[in-house]
């Protein structure tokens, strides 16, 4: 793995394995989860004068009003959404930097991500690329839509918050799915859904902090 991949100083895979107890220490316990945080270079989707800080406990700045999550949240929601259990097909909703994209790339067979902001969309399709996350399929498109055409969706996760629970969006989930998402504006939420045969089961699960989840393309 080169220099860049792995990272020096403040970027280096020590630094990473720290990323990792910390993750541990605050409960979560999904090793594959804890494996693919290690292994996606998070200081290689923050801007480079911010990759001293890439694998600290905070959210930072991608532009456009954007932000990268925090590890914690990052390894919480893989986490919920796989609940133990390989993950066939997955929608994300919300790119940005493309970080989640990459961690969701490691526990799943195929990745949909939708962004609604062009130089953003670009900007994860090319670092994906480059990292040869052929499992992954970034699209420029309004995510609230979701991918009708390809569900439906063994997980679904959301990096923005919807100020409901999306009946469009929960409908695109298969029988044994799962959809973690931030619910709410001045006050935000971690929510579950489920599907079975009955129908749906929501679960709130723990306060969040996330931008908002807008509609249309940018």
């Amino acid at each position: 793995m080169s220099t860049r991949l792995n990272g020096i100083g403040m970027t280096s895979q020590r630094t990473r394995a720290r990323m990792i107890e910390r993750l541990r220490e605050q409960g979560v316990k999904d090793e594959a989860v804890l494996a693919a945080m290690f292994e996606v270079p998070r200081h290689l989707f923050v801007d480079e004068a911010l990759a001293s800080r890439a694998y600290d406990d905070v959210s930072l700045p991608i532009n456009f009003n954007q932000t990268i999550s925090q590890p914690y949240i990052v390894a919480r929601m893989t986490e919920i959404l796989r609940n133990g259990k390989p993950l066939n097909r997955v929608l994300e909703i919300g790119t940005g930097c493309g970080y989640q994209a990459a961690v969701l790339a490691q526990v799943a067979k195929d990745v949909y991500t939708v962004e609604r902001i062009q130089p953003l969309y670009e900007r994860a399709r090319r670092q994906l690329r480059d990292l040869k996350m052929r499992n992954v399929s970034v699209r420029y498109a309004d995510g609230t839509a979701g991918l009708p055409e390809l569900a439906p969706f063994d997980g679904i996760i959301m990096a923005c918050a919807a100020p409901t629970l999306s009946a469009v969006l929960r409908e695109q989930l298969a029988v044994g799915g799962r959809m973690v998402l931030p619910v709410g504006m001045q006050e935000q939420w971690l929510y579950l859904v489920e599907r079975d045969e009955r129908g749906f089961r929501e679960t709130r699960l723990e306060p969040v902090k996330f931008v908002p989840l807008l509609m249309g393309k940018a």
